[in-house]
């Protein structure tokens, strides 16, 4: 009978503590992507700074954020800023803006990568990143990995795709100069400028 009563409260005890501690820690228990979706921006807010921010050059903007909505769904951040890049074979490229966040705020952020390819040109863009699945202001810093491809002369609107773990970043760029090539590369964002890009 002993030993049946402290096998019980054992349990009872594993059982409190599996829902209590995640509580207690202020975790959640849904899944991260339902947490994303219930704070997430929609379309619509979107699509409305997006026109506000990129104004005049906005023309294939409401297009090309249809299409990242379709694909990853509602982004819980994002990024506007301007950013300036080079290439020929490897390139550069420097960034800074501002993180918008609906539950953190906002935050001063900066962006600078190599890339390596068939590259040539240069560009000044502003630039809009969605961020999806985003933890906390500190989970955006650090390195993303992807793959963009460059096609205009003069302008042009472009989208790629940058992941690192669970954490998606989409930059959607509006260009101005001349640039023709794919790549690969990261984006390494961090809290203050720096001019190392690695």
């Amino acid at each position: 009978m002993n030993r049946t009563t402290r096998l019980v409260r054992r349990l009872a005890f594993a059982a409190l503590a599996a829902v209590a501690l995640p509580a207690a820690l202020g975790l959640s228990s849904l899944p991260a992507a339902a947490q994303a979706q219930s704070g997430g921006y929609t379309m619509e807010e979107i699509v409305g700074e997006g026109h506000r921010f990129f104004g005049a050059t906005s023309g294939g903007l409401a297009t090309v954020i249809e299409r990242a909505f379709q694909e990853r769904g509602l982004p819980n951040g994002y990024i506007l800023g301007e950013e300036g890049s080079g290439a020929l074979i490897g390139g550069l490229r420097f960034g800074e803006g501002t993180l918008f966040t609906k539950n953190a705020g906002e935050h001063r952020i900066y962006w600078q990568g190599p890339s390596i390819g068939f590259d040539a040109g240069g560009d000044g863009a502003r630039t809009m990143m969605l961020v999806y699945n985003l933890p906390s202001v500190e989970g955006v810093y650090g390195r993303f990995i992807g793959m963009s491809g460059s096609a205009y002369l003069v302008g042009g609107v472009g989208m790629t795709l940058l992941q690192r773990d669970s954490i998606t970043l989409v930059p959607i760029r509006t260009g101005l100069g001349a640039r023709l090539g794919v790549n690969v590369g990261y984006l390494k964002l961090t809290p203050s400028p720096t001019w190392n890009p690695f």
